[in-house]
Formats: structure tokens, sequence, C-alpha cells
């Protein structure tokens, strides 16, 4: 059965939000209809429409850049290149079912790209391991070592370091004076 668990329906591309939430709607309410065959581009008038309830095919929509469905001119169109797409959840899957170590291997290359490609970001004055390390955001030391150090002392995630070792210094103090006050 298409649309059960064997034979899921095909993902919804090329088309604006509205018809895209209207096509899940008749999916989820068993008013989806897919197509046997391919249909007519009105458009092109070729048999190339491989998607139920469109009315362009994908090459045709892409060209006009409207909606593949109502032909509106829209910006925002959901799975806009399917090949983009596919790739990414080939990806997603990739590094869901990878082991640690790779899975954060692909983790740094892919942000590396990301910054190579947005240029520079508003972290210009952070150094490169303070951006991998995110110091300050989740990690409260800058790398692995200073971590290590900083739990060894018990100082781990109470905000300014120094002033805290400090303060307890002072607090040490005062409780041996007034140990010492009671022998007395």
């Amino acid at each position: 059965e298409v649309g059960g668990r064997f034979r899921p329906y095909s993902d919804i591309t090329g088309v604006c939000v509205r018809c895209k939430e209207q096509i899940e709607w008749k999916r989820r309410y068993g008013k989806y209809k897919a197509l046997t065959e391919p249909a007519k581009c009105q458009k092109c008038t070729r048999r190339a429409v491989r998607q139920a309830y469109h009315n362009l095919c994908s090459g045709c929509a892409k060209e006009q850049k409207v909606c593949a469905k109502c032909r509106c001119q829209v910006d925002n169109l959901v799975g806009r290149d399917s090949e983009v797409e596919a790739e990414q959840k080939a990806l997603e899957e990739a590094i869901k079912n990878a082991r640690e170590r790779d899975r954060r291997t692909l983790l740094r290359a892919m942000n590396k790209s990301k910054d190579n490609n947005s240029g520079k970001d508003d972290d210009s004055g952070k150094s490169a391991t303070e951006k991998a390390n995110k110091v300050g955001d989740i990690f409260p030391s800058s790398s692995l070592e200073d971590y290590a150090r900083s739990r060894q002392q018990g100082r781990v995630g109470r905000g300014n370091e120094e002033e805290e070792v400090e303060g307890e210094e002072e607090v040490e103090d005062n409780t041996e004076e007034d140990n010492t006050d009671d022998e007395e």
C-alpha cells in the first residue's frame, strides 16, 4: 500500500509552503491520490510531472521560479533543489549512523566549510580554538587540559575562576582563626 510503512510517499518538493500544507493534509486524512503515471506539464506539455497535485514539471517550475502546484511567484519554495536535499539527507543519515569519532570529523569538516563560505563572522576577535570549542558558551575552558586542571582544583563552572579561588582561600583562613580562638 502506498503511503504505508513499506512504501512511503515521496517527499513534497517544488511547491510553496501553503501548497505543501495542503498536500500534507491530504496525506494525513487519506484524501491523497498518488500518480500512477506521469502527468502533462501545463507549460511545456511533456509528460514530465511526476508528483501528485503538481501542474508544472520541476524544470519549468525552476525556470519560471514559481510553485509547481499553484504557479504563484514565491521566494521560499519547499524542496527547491531535490538533489541538494537528497545529498543533505544522505549526509545526515551517514552522521547519524557513524561512530562518534567519524561523526565529529564530519561535523568539523562541515563547520569548516561553512566558515569558509560565510566569510568573516561576528566572532572575528576570537581565535580558531575558541571558535571551535565555543569557549564561554558551553565549555568553561579553552582546552581539555585546562578543563582537567580546573576540575582537579574544583573550579569547574563557576564564572570568574580567579576571584573565586581568592575568596575560597580567605574563607579557609577565617575558619582556621576561629578554630585557634576556640582552643585558647
